[in-house]
């Protein structure tokens, strides 16, 4: 026999890909949108709010003033996301 750990090899594979799918299976009661979902927390409610107005301004700016604020996305959140922060404080 060329490869005697094969058939062993072969059978810890299916093993781990068999204890993998169960754990990854979700409960279909528990997925449900009405048995606990989480309502967001404060802070992440306003997250996402700063998040949709700094996108909705990144939108509106043209390519000048997109390469005056910041060229890139992170650039320009981070800078917008001080300054709305600042203005609610």
């Amino acid at each position: 026999m060329r490869f005697p750990f094969l058939p062993a090899v072969v059978v810890a594979a299916s093993m781990m890909l068999g204890f993998t799918a169960m754990a990854s299976a979700k409960d279909p009661v528990a997925a449900s949108p009405e048995s606990g979902a989480k309502e967001p927390t404060v802070g992440q409610s306003a997250a996402r709010e700063r998040q949709k107005k700094c996108g909705a301004e990144w939108r509106a700016l043209s390519v000048a003033d997109k390469a005056a604020q910041g060229p890139k996305w992170p650039q320009y959140f981070s800078k917008c996301v001080k300054r709305l922060k600042e203005i609610k404080a």
